[in-house]
């Protein structure tokens, strides 16, 4: 006797086309939303972008940036900032005038040092891989030099982003960057700091996670501030 199911599977195959419908056309789709941008233009989309979801963002120079860290670490009263050492920015930031603030260099696993992680880091420190202008997010790859605890744990997340590296619509991140070619284990999509919702919808920031994100943000000459 034929079950529920057979007849259903045998309805579904009954009404399959003979050959596969065409792929949509994601080019065409996506072009009119590129907007022809200059890097610029993209990274004043983005910041006002991510400030909408209760981020800062601070314009900074290439070898300025450390130095404006270290001075806003003073000024939020970060005591102990976690970083990845074994990264291009962790000389830069090991170098910078910090006073008041310890660097707490990663060095993992976890489990070594999860008492102090949860309860006397401040703040974790991430590059990150680019951004996205259209949503307003960092994009960030984790990697064992730099996971992604450091910027999901501590009360407040510093990311450095580079406005060369921002993208239009996640689209074009994915296609300029080849993503199909190999992706990290985990990949971060980051807009703002952490939030929840209860039933009543009713937004809540730093629910969860970081309560504060703050974006530094390179190579934005000309860009709001």
């Amino acid at each position: 006797m034929s079950t529920a199911r057979d007849r259903i599977l045998a309805k579904l195959r009954g009404t399959q086309p003979a050959t596969p419908n065409p792929l949509p056309n994601l080019d065409a789709h996506f072009a009119p939303r590129a907007r022809g941008e200059s890097v610029t233009q993209r990274a004043a989309r983005f910041k006002a972008g991510i400030e909408a979801f209760h981020a800062e963002v601070h314009l900074a120079t290439e070898a300025g940036w450390p130095a404006l860290l270290a001075r806003l670490c003073a000024d939020k009263g970060v005591t102990t900032l976690l970083y990845g050492a074994d990264t291009p920015a962790g000389p830069q930031l090991a170098a910078a005038p910090f006073t008041g603030t310890a660097l707490r260099a990663w060095s993992g696993p976890v489990e070594g040092f999860k008492a102090e992680l949860f309860h006397r880091i401040d703040a974790g420190f991430t590059q990150t891989r680019g951004a996205i202008a259209e949503t307003g997010s960092l994009i960030l790859w984790p990697s064992a030099a730099e996971p992604r605890t450091l910027s999901l744990v501590p009360p407040i997340h510093f990311a450095l982003l580079d406005a060369r590296h921002i993208h239009a619509t996640f689209y074009d991140a994915i296609r300029a960057e080849n993503w199909p070619a190999g992706l990290p284990t985990n990949a971060l999509l980051i807009s703002g700091p952490s939030k929840t919702a209860d039933i009543q919808q009713t937004l809540a920031y730093g629910a969860h996670g970081p309560k504060e994100l703050v974006v530094l943000l390179i190579n934005a000459e000309g860009a709001p501030q």
